[in-house]
């Protein structure tokens, strides 16, 4: 079988604007709610929280880096029925 060979050009192109290995969009969400809880509780350990967050983000972003955006769009597009409990997935009428 004959592997298809990637050009580096086009990942960078089609790869979304990342900042500190996670995308922009969750870096700024990180640090807002960061920003929040330490305005709220008055904690430096909420720095702490912060790089938890931000790791586990860079995990997920080093598999897909359009992770977040798929799961954004599928949980505004795709939300639960009423009857998920029961089928445990959502269905849809015809």
């Amino acid at each position: 079988m004959q592997s298809l060979e990637r050009d580096q050009l086009f990942v960078a192109l089609a790869r979304p604007q990342m900042f500190a290995g996670v995308t922009y969009g969750f870096f700024v969400i990180n640090g807002v709610l960061s920003t929040e809880l330490f305005l709220i509780f008055k904690s430096p350990w909420v720095l702490l929280f912060a790089l938890m967050i931000h790791a586990i983000g860079y995990l997920a972003c080093l598999k897909e880096p359009a992770f977040f955006d798929v799961w954004f769009v599928k949980v505004s597009r795709c939300p639960r029925v009423r009857n998920h409990a029961v089928w445990q997935c959502n269905s849809y009428r015809a």
